[in-house]
């Protein structure tokens, strides 16, 4: 396997290189052919990369910055202030070649915006979509996009985001025909935004997707999808959602409540009433899920959630790398051209 650079943005997200210095060394350990560019502050990167044996050393390339772009910062005024940031130098670093990726958990909003601007997005797709994988009750995942990029979208939005989300889930998750369903408030043909219905007839017309109709937030962990496409308020709602619940509800299956009294009976009502998924449901890991990649872009960008841990960062590396390999973007274009 031939060697892959990816381009980190090392201050971002709530604590910065405490958090990325660390997933960075775990991701180097666990993948030999994985070199990264560190961008940041290098008196703070540094220190962190002291003890560390000089195989891994080698692999790493820290490019110092002094500017951060904070997460209170407004997108207008992120992106005029960008200039000679970490997260900047780090996307910039992939728009020149050097790096074939770039993962950070900084600011959203200017990810997203510098993405679009410095990366471009592919030849014939209007806007970039969030997208990410979520695991579902019968151990498998769906592929869910829209999740927070594009919070007003049209039916041709949606109806792109179909085609891409299709083209994800099948090099992603190794799919054949996947599933394609859009969120809705019903599954009746008269529900919803006048946009989510006209597209719902458009993918219906095109016999290259597998449209299966409208499906309803209660039954986005069930596998009933292989892809769910919705604009991206009502995705990142949904997505925050199932994150905040799926938490909690592990928490208390693996027994980390301190609510002694409330422990034993959710564990008794999981385990009646939903016998075949509890031990399932035990084994996610909410780490491996952490983040959502821009896709449609003409490379790989992977945004961590700025509160991750070492592990779940350590994931968003390895997605980006995944990616990168499975030449993902080329292949979304490629995809396009047939419809």
């Amino acid at each position: 396997m031939s060697r892959l650079t990816l381009a980190l943005d090392a201050m971002g997200g709530d604590i910065g290189p405490r958090i990325t210095i660390p997933a960075s060394i775990k991701a180097l350990e666990q993948d030999p052919v994985l070199s990264l560019l560190l961008f940041g502050d290098s008196q703070q990167i540094s220190p962190l990369l002291n003890n560390i044996p000089a195989e891994l050393k080698q692999r790493i390339t820290v490019c110092h910055s002094s500017r951060v772009i904070e997460n209170e910062y407004g997108l207008a005024y992120a992106l005029r202030h960008s200039k000679g940031s970490s997260m900047r130098l780090a996307i910039e670093a992939v728009q020149k070649g050097d790096a074939k990726g770039c993962v950070s958990a900084g600011n959203t909003g200017a990810l997203m915006g510098l993405a679009k601007v410095l990366l471009q997005p592919l030849s014939g797709i209007q806007r970039p979509a969030l997208i990410s994988l979520i695991p579902t009750i019968t151990g498998g995942h769906t592929v869910m996009l829209d999740l927070g990029a594009n919070i007003d979208c049209d039916t041709q939005n949606l109806y792109q985001f179909a085609l891409m989300g299709s083209i994800f889930a099948e090099n992603r998750l190794n799919l054949v025909y996947p599933r394609i369903g859009l969120l809705n408030i019903g599954v009746e043909e008269i529900k919803g935004y006048k946009s989510i219905r006209e597209a719902a007839n458009l993918l219906e017309k095109d016999t290259a997707l597998n449209y299966i109709g409208f499906i309803e937030g209660n039954l986005l962990l069930n596998g009933k999808a292989d892809v769910i496409v919705t604009d991206g308020f009502a995705g990142n709602v949904a997505l925050k959602t199932l994150e905040g619940a799926a938490k909690n509800v592990i928490g208390l299956l693996k027994g980390k409540s301190r609510n002694y009294l409330l422990k034993p009976l959710f564990s008794w009502l999981m385990r009646t009433l939903f016998k075949d998924s509890y031990q399932q449901l035990k084994k996610i890991n909410p780490d491996q899920y952490n983040g959502a990649s821009l896709i449609g872009l003409t490379a790989v960008v992977v945004k961590s959630h700025g509160s991750a841990n070492i592990e779940a960062f350590t994931y968003a590396i390895h997605d980006a790398a995944l990616q990168a390999r499975q030449q993902i973007p080329q292949k979304i274009l490629n995809g396009l051209k047939k419809y």
